[in-house]
Parts: structure tokens; sequence; C-alpha cells
């Protein structure tokens, strides 16, 4: 009886674990994001969870360092991740297959443009200390 608890137990914490991936897939799609670790952006969760997915994007945020903002999308069988550093102002973009997670492109560095820059500093420099809310959470409110 008490394996079967710890099964149903092990088999419900799985489920609430793919429910929440797929969640935080969905509220990253086609955003902007705010990398903060402390408190953690959503930003910071999807970077983090892409770097554990993909050792060579680990490798290279070793090497680069961690961006100020990312932004994500997808296709039906490949994701997208740019990575945007506002200190030499560029941007990588990352290119992997579901299914293939080992696999991933790099292409960059790409310019940011002045504009483009100024606006991710604004956001950045106002982003609440809270991580559920505006940008910190993914979210961007435009007046």
């Amino acid at each position: 009886m008490m394996r079967l608890i710890s099964a149903l137990a092990f088999s419900l914490l799985l489920a609430s674990c793919a429910e929440r991936m797929h969640w935080s897939e969905r509220a990253a799609q086609d955003r902007i994001m705010l990398v903060r670790e402390t408190p953690p952006t959503l930003g910071y969760r999807r970077l983090a969870f892409q770097a554990g997915s993909h050792p060579d994007l680990s490798k290279f945020l070793s090497n680069k360092g961690r961006p100020d903002f990312i932004a994500e999308t997808s296709t039906d069988d490949r994701q997208y991740l740019i990575l945007y550093y506002l200190g030499p102002e560029k941007a990588y973009a990352c290119r992997s297959w579901r299914g293939q997670p080992n696999t991933i492109e790099f292409a960059g560095p790409y310019p940011i443009t002045s504009k483009e820059a100024d606006v991710l500093r604004e956001l950045k420099r106002t982003s609440a200390d809270s991580a559920d809310t505006g940008i910190a959470a993914g979210r961007v409110l435009i007046p």
C-alpha cells in the first residue's frame, strides 16, 4: 500500500512540474524578459531552464555572461532565444529543435541600435522590485 501511495505522489509531482513548465513556456512566448536573479524574474527562470536543457547554451553563458534581457519565440518544431547584452549593445540569436536537447545554434553578435538599447535600459531601470509585476514578469505596459 505504501508503495502505491509513493508512486501516486511521484506521479502527481511530475504532472505538476510538467504543467508549470508548459505554463512557463507559454508565458515566455513572444516576450522580451528582464533577466534578474534577485528576485528571480521570468526571464531568469527561462534562461536557467534553457541553459539546463542545452549544455552549449550553458557554456556560452559561462563565456559571455548573463544577458540583461532575453526574448523567446517558437514554431512547431523550433525554439528561438535572443540574448540582449546592454553593455556592449549586442544581441545573439539561438535556435534549437524540439526533441533534440543537445542541439543549439548561435548567430551573432548583432548590434542593438541606440534607440533599442535606450528602451531596454529604461525598462530595466523602472522594473519593479517584485518578480511578479511588469517587465520582471514578462509583461510590458505601454502608456
